[in-house]
């Protein structure tokens, strides 16, 4: 029992320092008219290096207001990337790989399409996927069935023509050579 309160001490000690409530806004003041690298050890403050000053970054807005300092001229994180040029390498950036994924995805899509594949200067036909053949399957059975019906349905209509004597023979005349 003893190692785990043991334990448990440490651990308490450990995060004490941590837990203890810090005064962010007081802190960035601190370091108004200092360097920018010392105002950005700490994460939660900006720099405005057009008014030397340092001052809390506001977490309730993804970019600070113009009011507070103007893009071109915050720092957050490292001194040496501005707002405007994070905003334009952020949007490059997103825009690059939003058109590559939509290129690769229509690139796949036409590629499963695509029935045929060039190798070696020959056409060369894949094989048809489970789909394909499913389809091919079902067209035949279509087709199987549409004959059926059209024979069934002739030989309906031969049997009323020959009922009420409508039937054509293959020769017409052949009732007047006798």
């Amino acid at each position: 029992m003893a190692p785990a309160l043991r334990l448990c001490a440490a651990l308490a000690l450990a995060l004490l320092p941590a837990a203890a409530p810090q005064d962010p806004a007081g802190e960035c003041h601190q370091y108004t008219n200092r360097s920018c690298e010392e105002c950005l050890k700490n994460v939660t403050c900006l720099w405005c290096a057009s008014s030397g000053r340092c001052m809390e970054y506001p977490i309730r807005r993804v970019l600070p207001p113009a009011s507070l300092c103007e893009l071109r001229s915050a720092r957050w994180g490292v001194c040496w990337v501005n707002f405007e040029a994070l905003i334009i390498a952020m949007s490059v950036v997103g825009g690059t790989i939003l058109i590559t994924l939509g290129g690769c995805c229509c690139w796949c899509c036409c590629k499963k399409k695509s029935k045929k594949q060039v190798s070696e200067g020959f056409l060369v036909f894949l094989e048809p996927d489970k789909d394909d053949e499913r389809a091919a399957r079902e067209r035949e059975k279509r087709r199987v069935r549409q004959e059926e019906r059209r024979a069934e349905m002739k030989s309906r209509h031969d049997e009323i023509r020959r009922k009420y004597g409508l039937f054509k023979e293959e020769n017409p005349y052949a009732k007047f050579e006798n």
